[in-house]
């Protein structure tokens, strides 16, 4: 199966004050074509910055140190600014998670939907009419009124729809979607998993899920990348990452899941510890010191990603101990 999206031995630092902020480190990651596929980890793992990085729009103060982002064939590291805005909105797509922020406040829904369509050589009329059966098809009602609101007129619901229908009008081959759920109740955010699930099925494309919601990970995507303080600790099926997890992470970050919890508490469970110093990280593996079961080779030898088995290069984790043993 050939990937749309192949990511090697990435890293980004960022410039401060204090020196180098190492965000991302040697991760690693692909996206098959017409697959979901999720990216997990707690809050400052580097998820932000890996979608950044993706669709070339880093912070003044970043650096790529390293690595390849490979898009259809071509780097997109190496592309010039012209032919990497030639690429966004059209074969590479992104959904914010404030949709309020990524829809302009002083223009018409229309107005806008219309004006991501500024590539195609066709009558404004015909634009709109696309822009109208693409609202359509999202779920919202009345899209002929809809279309000459603004988006202070429309429900928080409403407004992520008009994201994901701008972002789908090109029908791009790879749709990045940053905790587009985020801002939501628990009932919208059902209905705007199972329409992505439709639309990706019905559009074709790729979607790379950001999320730190494990429920919805488990619920949209066939594969999973856990991600911690930068870099990649674990990969597989959406069926190897929640029933046979490898790395001592992603298992401590499963036991934390609410929905997993069984018996009445006052406490949710939490990992001791918090994340490392990325200006200062220790040496060896980078989840050692909040790890319960660290071996002395943890201190001193980063851990690779690989293969959990012999025969299953697909499931990989970033370990010492052996499969079953951690």
């Amino acid at each position: 199966m050939s990937n749309v999206l192949q990511i090697n031995d990435l890293s980004v630092s960022y410039r401060t004050e204090q020196g180098h902020a190492r965000a991302l480190r040697h991760v690693h990651l692909s996206v098959p074509r017409g697959e979901i596929v999720g990216i997990v980890g707690e809050s400052g793992c580097g998820k932000s910055t890996l979608t950044s990085a993706i669709i070339r729009l880093l912070a003044p103060n970043a650096r790529i140190d390293g690595g390849t982002i490979d898009f259809q064939g071509r780097d997109l590291l190496a592309l010039d600014e012209r032919e990497i805005r030639d690429l966004r909105g059209a074969a590479l797509a992104m959904v914010f998670q404030d949709p309020m922020t990524s829809l302009n406040p002083v223009l018409t829904i229309g107005r806008q939907m219309s004006d991501i369509q500024f590539r195609e050589s066709v009558r404004r009329s015909e634009k709109r009419d696309r822009a109208i059966a693409m609202l359509q098809r999202v779920g919202i009602p009345e899209p002929e009124r809809r279309i000459r609101e603004y988006p202070h007129q429309l429900s928080g619901g409403m407004k992520q729809r008009v994201a994901i229908a701008m972002a789908l009008m090109m029908k791009p081959a790879l749709l990045i979607a940053d905790e587009p759920t985020t801002a939501l109740d628990a009932t919208l955010e059902v209905q705007i998993i199972h329409q992505l699930k439709e639309l990706q099925s019905e559009f074709r494309c790729s979607i790379l899920f950001i999320s730190h919601h494990l429920g919805v990970i488990a619920e949209l995507c066939d594969r999973v990348v856990v991600m911690y303080a930068g870099e990649v600790v674990e990969s597989g099926t959406v069926r190897d990452i929640f029933h046979r997890p490898q790395h001592p992470y992603t298992r401590r970050l499963l036991e934390c899941d609410p929905a997993r919890i069984s018996k009445r508490t006052r406490r949710l469970p939490i990992i001791p510890g918090g994340l490392p110093d990325p200006i200062n990280l220790p040496t060896g593996c980078i989840f050692r010191e909040r790890c319960d079961v660290a071996i002395d080779v943890c201190a001193s030898r980063w851990p690779a990603l690989s293969g959990c088995t012999e025969n299953d290069d697909e499931h990989r984790a970033a370990c010492h101990l052996p499969a079953g043993e951690s």
